[in-house]
């Protein structure tokens, strides 16, 4: 009967369905690890995934109290960073891709300070670190957890770091002089303790899910559950769907052993048997 149990546990990891996130990423073209997300005939704007990259550590901006900071210098310890990149003054997407953030967030039990630290960069150079701490304010006020005034960055800075930053995670923008706003792809980095690009979350809704497990997999397991660290075994994150969906190979592997050992178990419990079996009948013979 308990081998029963562990055979059909193994049958029920592998029916478990993907997280998915809900939001699709753009579709994808030009050819393997680019998505795009054009506006109108701006084929300038999209996403280029630059996964594993190194981000440049010694680019310099001003934080929200007007500061100059060293962006390497916000990645601390063995903690993950969730990047976003916009400009404070946006009319609709940059908040959408902020509430959306902040809404996920409110869902985990993952602090922030604690398990990852978040860095915002205005991409507009002409922005000051006085909107940068209005923006900051309304979002703390929003988010409504502890920790997040000292972890949370909001920054601006000069053209070129800007840029730079942008290239090395993929982050296609254009300035529209016609409308004085930006056009940019609504997109959430997640970004490794040591500043690689680890993965990126499309839309402007992330399933609570999809963002702890982007996160556990950006610290290597140094946060969350065992049971995060198990799910991250059996799923892998899938691109093309926005989702950590099964990793047929690992959970084929685990199957064989799930397998192995309910085998192990059922000849052990038929070997126990026999032999309490035999040394009865040698008790009975004595007697």
């Amino acid at each position: 009967m308990a081998a029963v149990v562990l055979l059909a546990a193994a049958m029920s990891v592998s029916a478990v369905p993907a997280f998915n996130t809900g939001i699709k990423p753009p579709p994808t073209g030009g050819g393997s690890g680019q998505a795009e997300q054009q506006v109108g005939d701006l084929d300038s704007v999209g996403i280029d995934e630059h996964l594993d990259a190194q981000l440049p550590m010694d680019l310099m901006f001003r934080d929200e109290a007007g500061e100059r900071v060293r962006f390497g210098d916000l990645f601390a310890g063995d903690k993950p960073v969730i990047l976003t990149l916009g400009y404070y003054r946006c009319p609709m997407l940059c908040s959408l891709v902020l509430n959306g953030l902040a809404d996920s967030l409110k869902e985990l039990n993952l602090n922030p300070g604690e398990h990852f630290d978040m860095v915002t960069v205005s991409i507009d150079p002409g922005e000051s670190h006085v909107l940068a701490a209005e923006k900051k304010e309304s979002y703390l006020r929003y988010y409504d957890r502890a920790g997040a005034e000292k972890s949370w960055s909001f920054l601006t800075g000069d053209e070129g770091p800007i840029r730079e930053l942008a290239d090395a995670v993929g982050f296609r923008y254009e300035y529209l002089p016609d409308q004085d706003q930006y056009a940019h792809a609504a997109v959430v980095f997640v970004i490794t303790p040591q500043g690689r690009v680890s993965r990126y979350l499309y839309g402007v809704q992330y399933e609570p899910t999809t963002v702890r497990l982007g996160l556990v997999e950006a610290s290597e397991g140094k946060i969350g559950t065992i049971t995060d660290r198990f799910l991250l075994f059996c799923y892998h994150y899938d691109a093309a769907s926005g989702a950590y969906g099964p990793a047929a190979i690992k959970i084929m592997r685990l199957g064989g052993f799930v397998t192995l050992v309910a085998l192990a178990f059922v000849v052990g419990f038929f070997w126990l048997r026999e032999l309490r079996r035999k040394r009865t009948a040698v008790k009975e013979a004595a007697t």
